[in-house]
């Protein structure tokens, strides 16, 4: 209705009370005649963006499966049926960065690839299991999962519509053979500390489950699996915690580089070398020739060190733990989720009185870790060598800022009514001196005189795994904590977004293992390799939808007002409902002003709209 002439209508005083009531009424019908003009203007976007992402990646997927050179999948889909499993069951998404756009659909078609069968022939029992590599790895389980990347695969796979995979997936993990069977001795065996296939790697797989949860809904389900997770973190609790009384890391987390999927970090390399005994082969000088990239161990497995004291080697590879910001994290995570699916268990007093249980166990960790981690001085948190290390430096703080130093953020696991005190660590963060660089992130602090991002190491290198981790991080500081942002904020998390899409290629996309992050030129190490999110980074860190275990949701998006003039994300199964969500700049382009507006549809209808993409809309469903 044209404003000037409703202003008019008011301003005619001298028409008589009834006259005057009639206008009003008309008025009223006029402007909800325009209000359903609009929402019917909504839902035709609505079915036109949805139609175009579905073409958009039908497209997509017929360009991905024409690659040539890739490796085969590890599971049933392929170039044969793919397509029809993916339009299916993705997420559909599109925005006005078509390069984000190609990744996103990429990404999925990559993880079909890893979505395996397999009959495990110990328990005989099929299960659905999720790969990192691509065929048999003898650090792998049987099955060929590894659990290292896990929590990153319950990520990314819970938006999938069909929650079977992951039920399957947490079963083996947590009950099946993989939670029983040893880890296989064999040559990439570089621990003399036996544990299960399920422990083999650090991981934060019942976070996972309790993220996956919140999507796909299964209380019966969950109550079952409940005693299979508490028992796999007890692992956790029995096997990798400092044993010291008298040391300062007593009972936290601990682990070696390499299983806590990091290979080789400059904070082990700062405590071996403040080591004495088999460890003082480490020195500022030689260092390089022991612990740079696993060229480098059979120079330590050749030393006189080692044939001495074969116990504080395994092949060169120094049996030397470390309390790490990222695996205390993990464990946190773990024993919050228990604490948060026994609470939605039920109000009987047996699940309340678990629930508080691990809330107080979680809040122990969470306290530990900020106390000894954090660094007033460095405003970091960083990595301490174990106090109960049996060969080298004990409860040794490393004074290096890695990039695992943002792990809390991911758990949220920073006190909100104290969180300034850590936020000064998100300086690093942006700056140059710190992990910014031309392509992306670092995992070292680049003002160390010990940066090296050219080693296949966490010494500079760039590793999407991390990406994952600390930008939803970032996400979470920005969303949970800090919540007024600047668009220096919102652009910052865009720009490291921005830069992994574009890593994936402008030819034929991929995802490898790292990256140097002074050019950025392409992925190294191997071809579709999930070890790392995307969609979650789009869906969850950068367009806010947040799930929740109770019967509602809500949209608080981190996208800068300046980089898109709209998005779209639908096809998405939520609590057994579809969800569709649009925010656009411009609804009409002919019609003038400020026309923004943030939708929400559930099962067709629309539910909730904001007039800004910068309010918190929270839906409830029906």
């Amino acid at each position: 209705m044209d404003t000037f002439f409703a202003i008019k209508i008011l301003r005619i005083s001298y028409f008589p009370i009834l006259k005057r009531v009639s206008i009003l009424g008309f008025m009223m019908a006029v402007m909800s005649s325009c209000a359903t003009r609009q929402i019917a203007s909504y839902q035709n976007d609505r079915h036109r963006l949805n139609s175009e992402a579905k073409s958009r990646l039908g497209q997509h997927i017929d360009q991905f499966n024409a690659y040539p050179g890739r490796p085969e999948p590890d599971g049933p889909f392929n170039a044969v049926n793919n397509k029809d499993f993916l339009l299916t069951n993705v997420p559909l998404f599109s925005c006005s960065d078509t390069v984000i756009n190609k990744v996103y659909d990429y990404r999925w078609w990559m993880i079909s690839k890893h979505l395996k069968q397999y009959h495990d022939t110990f328990d005989n029992k099929d299960y659905w299991v999720v790969t990192e590599f691509f065929g048999p790895r003898p650090w792998a389980s049987l099955s060929g999962a590894i659990t290292c990347p896990a929590g990153q695969q319950f990520y990314d796979v819970r938006w999938l519509r069909d929650e079977k995979f992951l039920k399957s997936y947490a079963e083996y993990f947590m009950r099946g053979s993989a939670s029983k069977l040893h880890q296989r001795e064999n040559g990439n065996f570089l621990t003399y500390l036996s544990r299960p296939e399920s422990h083999h790697f650090s991981s934060w797989m019942v976070d996972g489950i309790n993220a996956y949860l919140k999507v796909h809904p299964n209380r019966q389900w969950m109550s079952d699996l409940l005693p299979d997770m508490e028992r796999h973190q007890h692992i956790w609790d029995s096997l990798f915690t400092v044993k010291s009384s008298d040391a300062k890391t007593n009972g936290m987390y601990k682990i070696l580089d390499l299983y806590d999927g990091m290979e080789f970090s400059l904070s082990a390399v700062l405590g071996l070398i403040n080591s004495t005994g088999p460890y003082n082969i480490y020195t500022p000088t030689t260092w390089k020739q022991y612990y740079l990239g696993w060229e480098t161990t059979g120079n330590a497995d050749a030393s006189a060190q080692a044939k001495a004291y074969p116990k504080a080697f395994r092949k060169g590879y120094p049996d030397f733990y470390l309390v790490r910001p990222s695996v205390n994290s993990y464990a946190y995570g773990n024993l919050s989720a228990l604490a948060d699916m026994y609470h939605f268990k039920g109000s009987d007093v047996k699940s309340q009185k678990k629930a508080k249980a691990y809330t107080l166990k979680a809040n122990v960790v969470r306290n530990k870790t900020l106390q000894v981690l954090w660094d007033p001085a460095d405003q970091f948190f960083n990595t301490y060598s174990a106090g109960d290390n049996q060969y080298g430096a004990r409860d040794y703080e490393a004074r290096v800022r890695e990039s695992v130093g943002y792990t809390p953020w991911y758990f949220r696991m920073i006190p909100p009514d104290n969180f300034k005190t850590y936020a000064r660590s998100w300086d690093m963060f942006a700056s140059r001196k710190g992990f910014y660089n031309t392509a992306g992130m670092t995992t070292a602090e680049q003002q160390h005189p010990y940066y090296n991002e050219k080693a296949y190491a966490w010494n500079g290198r760039g590793w999407p795994f991390e990406n994952s981790v600390v930008y939803k991080g970032f996400a979470n500081y920005l969303r949970y904590y800090k919540k007024q942002n600047s668009t220096a904020d919102k652009d910052l998390l865009y720009d490291y977004i921005e830069k992994l899409a574009k890593m994936h290629g402008t030819g034929q996309l991929n995802i490898g293992e790292w990256y140097i992050p002074s050019n950025g030129k392409t992925f190294g190490g191997e071809s579709d390799y999930f070890h790392s999110t995307f969609p979650d980074i789009i869906i969850e860190d950068l367009l806010g939808f947040t799930a929740m275990h109770s019967n509602q949701f809500s949209i608080s998006p981190l996208v800068p007002e300046n980089k898109w003039q709209y998005f779209y994300l639908g096809n998405l199964s939520y609590h057994g409902h579809d969800v569709d969500v649009i925010w656009k700049k411009d609804w009409d382009p002919k019609q003038p002003g400020n026309q923004e507006q943030l939708c929400v549809w559930v099962d067709g209808k629309l539910k909730a709209t904001s007039p800004s993409i910068n309010q918190k809309l929270t839906v409830n469903l029906p």
